[in-house]
């Protein structure tokens, strides 16, 4: 049994311990201490990062009552180590843990909702709710919460004998067998949580609600806190910043900026396509009847190469072949005619100029992949 030092203590940052046992494995080396400060992955938050010796421990894990160390080396069975927390991990850590329970310690509050679900990953931290939640509800827990940090509350974690854990209304995800430890924060939240804490809600920083959905006929949130949350605003004021000045508006008129900019490059677009449908009226006009065979090359879309295909259908005796692109990407085609039999003709043309494509005995389109004067090249020797 490995005695779990931060269950006492969530700032210990150095400890020594006895090696109990060190095997080789997959990851490197398996050690088990007799007792340990490192919280391992457990209650879906990550395991803390540190090291024992100086060996960087990569991975920690409950096993049974022991609390096994993934090191790349191994250590003498027997000896006295020095372990070392990453404080700044752990704090992160516990930040973002204290900063859940006070959001779902809210919730349970004041809409009776259990903590179905948690996940606090090394960049992510989410949380699952058994009901329903709307914006206006989220931005009034997310506030609530912040209040709660203000006024910097007491945090405590405890073993209450049996007899008294009965009487304390606290929540949990599962039934839990044995000892229970309890966080409690005044006035807040009372929860069964493994996991190290804060002392006091201030200690937690800023707590925001990043983004939610429904999930399971509940609500899946995620949240930021303390240092998290700084990185975070950092980032959007970065993109806000280089957003603003790209539009030349304000930072707080973006958004105004962005839905201009939309709507005049919905108006440009609206001002390209009637002008590209007259030039490609103006292409099929072009068609000399007297030709056995067209081929045009464009820069129109799809659309308007098969307006032109299909008016110049009509003109022309043999096939009207409407490409568009360029030789470093390739050219996208469209084939008609009125005449050829195209199916059995796409093969041949596909095979010849790296192409994929087909279609109809009237309309074959696809893609080549030579270059423009190969493709017209092969065009010049269609005999039908």
């Amino acid at each position: 049994m490995t005695i779990k030092l931060y269950d006492t203590d969530s700032y210990l940052t150095e400890f020594e311990a006895k090696v109990l046992s060190c095997k080789e494995c997959e990851k490197g080396f398996e050690v088990i201490l007799d007792q340990t400060a490192f919280f391992p992955e457990e209650g879906g938050q990550c395991c803390d990062k540190g090291s024992i010796d100086g060996i960087e421990v990569i991975d920690v894990q409950l096993s049974g009552d022991s609390i096994v160390h993934y090191l790349k080396k191994a250590l003498e069975v027997g000896k006295t180590v020095k372990g070392k927390i990453d404080f700044k991990v752990r704090f992160r850590n516990m930040q973002n843990h204290t900063g859940e329970h006070i959001i779902c310690g809210i919730a349970h509050e004041k809409y009776g909702y259990e903590n179905v679900g948690f996940h606090l990953g090394e960049d992510t931290v989410t949380m699952d709710l058994d009901g329903p939640l709307t914006k206006e509800q989220i931005d009034e827990i997310e506030f609530l919460a912040n209040e709660a940090v203000y006024k910097n509350l007491e945090v405590s974690a405890c073993y209450p004998p049996e007899e008294e854990l009965e009487k304390i209304p606290y929540r949990s995800k599962s039934e839990i067998q044995g000892k229970v430890r309890i966080v409690t924060i005044d006035g807040v939240d009372i929860c069964a949580c493994c996991a190290p804490h804060v002392s006091r809600t201030g200690e937690v920083g800023i707590i925001k609600i990043v983004d939610f959905f429904a999930h399971r006929g509940g609500v899946r949130i995620t949240l930021l806190c303390g240092f998290d949350a700084l990185c975070d605003y950092r980032q959007r004021y970065a993109q806000t910043l280089a957003i603003s000045n790209m539009l030349s508006v304000k930072q707080h008129e973006t958004a105004d900026g962005v839905k201009k900019l939309l709507d005049d490059m919905g108006k440009l677009r609206g001002e390209i396509s009637e002008k590209s449908k007259a030039l490609a009226a103006l292409y099929a006009d072009s068609i000399d009847e007297t030709k056995e065979n067209v081929i045009l090359f464009t820069t129109l879309n799809r659309d308007e190469m098969r307006d032109i295909v299909n008016r110049g259908m009509k003109k022309c005796k043999g096939i009207v072949a409407v490409l568009s692109g360029n030789d470093t990407d390739g050219y996208g085609y469209i084939f008609g005619s009125e005449n050829v039999k195209l199916k059995d003709f796409s093969k041949e043309l596909n095979s010849a100029l790296n192409g994929r494509g087909g279609g109809s005995d009237t309309m074959i389109q696809g893609n080549l992949g030579a270059k423009k004067e190969e493709i017209e090249s092969f065009f010049k020797k269609i005999n039908y």
